[in-house]
């Protein structure tokens, strides 16, 4: 697609939107960078697109676009007229001279002003579709609600044991905009995608996909559990025979995507037997494509817990659907430490050990922070309301928590629900100092002090990952 000389519109200012902005520059368009806060400062905004372009540029000296790119970092006043900024309200008047739209994840896809513009027949993408559109090399991309960034990761390891052009891209928190203009033929792409992302996708297409798992999450967005389920399935909608999709074969729900798509499909299980997949028998991971091979043991593994295992196998099936060997599978999967905040292991002091799951940031994420520990547990949750349920996690404590520690917008509404279910030790709390320090105090030698919020971070900080250094940074203190 030419986009020289026509008028896109980014929506929204943060990462993505900064980054899919830049991408159309080095296209050639002109670029209108818009968000609703009226508060922002536009020459800011604007002077950021131009450094982020210039940094970029020094970055990829090597790349056939390199020239190109100096030129516009060098020509600031080019770059300039290119570019104008619009904050507060949208003035309507403005889509007419749209050709098209490039929407960040963060903006809800339902607001008057972006309904205006489908009334219009503006083109709307996400800045994934845009990346995906000016790039090149094959695409894995991963969804579900839980695990994403372990799976993401992990499968980011395997293929850069194997490729030597290997970009690691998307929810996890590098746009692939940034990267879309140094990516060739040869290049993987390996991407973590959320619904909101899903959202917006037109021609996407993965060589190899996958889900996960889904349970509810995001509905504050979504409104109901069926667009959620939606949006995900939107990773496999352009997939054909030439393609892979790996499913969750104990999600009744991913399950039944392998009805629904094109693609080839690839299971993995914890539970059964699969004539072909991956899947879990005893202790032992084992890999089933021509004939079952095993990939390791469980023991041979840095991670906890059997949602770990799950994780480990669909970045195993992915890559084993690839084509990369198995030996280059298992060493990496043996030498990866996982993710920081994924039930990380952050200290023992006087006998308690403290983890920090800080990216539990919904029920189910949660119950899997708990199943993974392995001693009696003081347990730090709550924070920003986004609508979900909370029994099933209470339900999943099975006699491993102590004491419940409760802070944000959802303390008592969870501190009621374990209430009603017969949980009654729980311990509201005003800030994050106060909770752990809490925790401090009632922890015996042999405990755990586990961080596994099931919320959101918003409201008290920016997001999951400075929730999870602050926790890191107290126990340290304490």
């Amino acid at each position: 697609m030419d986009i020289k000389g026509k008028q896109v519109l980014v929506f929204g200012t943060g990462i993505s939107g900064i980054a899919a902005g830049q991408l159309l520059l080095f296209q050639g368009a002109d670029v209108v960078l818009y968000d609703g806060n009226a508060s922002l400062d536009a020459a800011m905004l604007k002077e950021e697109l131009k450094e982020g372009m210039q940094e970029s540029c020094a970055a990829d000296s090597s790349s056939p676009d390199a020239a190109k790119s100096q030129a516009f970092g060098a020509e600031e006043k080019e770059v300039s007229r290119r570019v104008r900024v619009i904050l507060g309200d949208f003035p309507e008047e403005e889509l007419d001279s749209l050709d098209l739209v490039v929407i960040s994840p963060g903006v809800p896809t339902d607001l008057p002003i972006v309904n205006k513009m489908r009334e219009m027949q503006i083109p709307i993408w996400g800045e994934v579709e845009l990346a995906y559109v000016f790039g090149q090399g094959d695409v894995l991309a991963i969804t579900g609600t839980n695990g994403k960034t372990t799976t993401t990761t992990l499968l980011g390891e395997i293929m850069k044991h194997y490729r030597e052009s290997v970009y690691v891209v998307g929810n996890i928190g590098n746009p692939y905009a940034c990267v879309a203009s140094e990516l060739r033929q040869e290049s993987v792409v390996v991407a973590e995608m959320s619904s909101f992302q899903l959202e917006t996708i037109h021609a996407f297409r993965p060589k190899v996909s996958a889900v996960l798992n889904i349970t509810p999450d995001h509905l504050n967005r979504h409104h109901t559990m069926e667009a959620y389920i939606e949006a995900k399935k939107n990773i496999f909608r352009n997939q054909t025979g030439e393609d892979t999709c790996v499913l969750n074969y104990e999600d009744e729900v991913t399950k039944k995507f392998g009805e629904n798509t094109k693609a080839k499909v690839l299971y993995f299980s914890s539970r059964r037997k699969l004539e072909r997949g991956v899947y879990l028998e005893g202790n032992r991971i084992i890999c089933s494509m021509e004939k079952p091979v095993q990939l390791c043991r469980t023991d041979e593994l840095q991670l906890l817990g059997v949602h770990n295992y799950e994780n480990v196998m669909a970045a195993a099936a992915m890559a084993a659907a690839y084509g990369v060997p198995m030996e280059i599978i298992r060493k990496s999967v043996k030498e990866f430490k996982g993710v920081e905040h994924r039930i990380e292991f952050v200290a023992q002091i006087r006998g308690v050990a403290y983890y920090n799951d800080s990216k539990a940031t919904n029920p189910d994420a949660a119950i899997r922070g708990i199943q993974a520990m392995n001693r009696p547990t003081l347990l730090i949750g709550g924070g920003y309301d986004k609508n979900s349920t909370y029994e099933e996690w209470i339900r999943a404590f099975g006699g491993k928590v102590k004491k419940l520690v409760l802070l944000g917008a959802t303390a008592e509404k969870i501190a009621a629900e374990a209430h009603k279910l017969g949980f009654e030790d729980t311990i509201l709390v005003e800030t994050f100092e106060e909770a752990v320090k809490t925790c401090v105090r009632y922890a015996l030698p042999g405990d755990a002090v586990l961080l596994s919020p099931a919320c959101a971070s918003w409201g008290m900080f920016k997001n999951y990952e400075e929730r999870g250094e602050k926790f890191k940074e107290l126990v340290k203190q304490f």
